[in-house]
């Protein structure tokens, strides 16, 4: 694994990647890494035209869902450079000083890497254009009609970003990454593979309908593949012998609320509450939020995507709508549209 420097890490990214043990299950080569082929194709060239040219590798941004793996990327990234990597996130760089901070103590072929790169301040990204076309860094001294500007050189270093909105992201910041990949969900079979290698590093024994079971109801993602094993782990270890088979992994996941899409209590609250209490919308988001106890954006950015994707919910101009679907997966029946009712799509 390539070496943190600590002090540029932001203490909030260590809950959101669960410390230790997520760390430990990371893939630590772009060999090792399952899923996401074409990127890995894509980065694979990226890295070893680098490599032969004997320079840093051009910026990265790398956009998609949470859990799917940016993080790991960036750790691949300063692996197969043989580079130290330098971690931190959008909102713990408030000043343009904390990010001049950072970027001075830099070295040569150093992989930056900035979790939530989309909420960066304006000012912060205003430090971040030349640094990343021109390797120089613009300082201003004084205030008022004194100030000055100096302009620092800076040794050629790889910044890698992670978003979860890439639309958030300024077009000007965008277009200085040399590429810039979008992680998809994982197939139940990648995941499968995933959970296979994790018990093997946890020691724990699983056959392969057991690891298919946790797999399949992983929402396609690996976070949350790694997160059902070791639940499961501690149930098979607490109720039974410690092995994990395709009934102990049913009769676990069902115990920690996991049903069998892969929706866990707050799917499900999010589904009761617009079927039942707002007659399946159209309702808003913060509406939503508000009745499950969540943030808005916890909503929109964790639970809504898979909800979306299993056509439970859709979104309307006119606010989130309860499918069919979503009446089916907690036993009530589907409402019958009422004769003249106008189309939720506005038309």
């Amino acid at each position: 694994m390539p070496a943190v420097r600590d002090e540029f890490s932001d203490p909030g990214i260590a809950s959101d990647v669960e410390e230790t043990v997520e760390a430990g299950l990371r893939p630590r080569a772009l060999d090792e890494f399952v899923g996401q082929r074409e990127l890995k194709e894509h980065l694979s060239i990226v890295l070893e035209a680098a490599r032969r040219r004997g320079q840093s590798v051009d910026h990265l941004l790398f956009a998609g869902p949470p859990g799917l793996g940016k993080t790991t990327l960036a750790g691949i990234v300063a692996t197969e450079m043989q580079s130290h990597l330098h971690i931190t996130s959008g909102p713990a760089l408030e000043r343009a000083g904390d990010l001049a901070a950072i970027l001075t103590k830099l070295e040569e072929g150093d992989v930056l890497f900035v979790d939530e790169i989309h909420r960066l301040s304006r000012a912060v990204e205003e430090i971040l254009y030349p640094a990343m076309e021109d390797f120089q860094l613009d300082i201003v001294v004084g205030k008022g009609p004194a100030a000055s500007s100096i302009r620092l050189s800076m040794p050629p270093f790889t910044l890698v970003g992670a978003t979860t909105r890439t639309g958030m992201i300024t077009g000007p910041l965008r277009d200085r990454f040399g590429l810039v990949a979008r992680l998809d969900y994982y197939e139940d079979a990648e995941l499968q593979q995933i959970v296979v290698r994790a018990a093997g590093i946890l020691a724990v024994d699983i056959d392969t309908d057991g690891a298919w079971e946790i797999a399949r109801r992983s929402r396609g993602t690996p976070r949350i593949a790694n997160r059902l094993l070791r639940r499961v782990r501690d149930f098979a270890e607490v109720r039974h012998d410690g092995a994990i088979t395709a009934d102990i992994a049913r009769e676990g996941l069902a115990l920690f609320g996991v049903d069998d899409l892969g929706l866990d209590k707050v799917d499900r609250a999010i589904l009761r509450a617009m079927c039942e209490q707002f007659n399946g919308g159209p309702v808003g988001l913060s509406t939503v939020a508000i009745s499950v106890g969540e943030q808005p954006d916890t909503v929109e950015d964790v639970y809504e995507p898979f909800l979306i994707q299993q056509g439970m919910i859709a979104r309307t101009p006119r606010g989130r709508v309860a499918m069919p679907a979503a009446y089916r997966h907690i036993g009530l029946t589907p409402p019958s549209p009422r004769p003249g009712q106008p189309d939720l799509f506005g038309s």
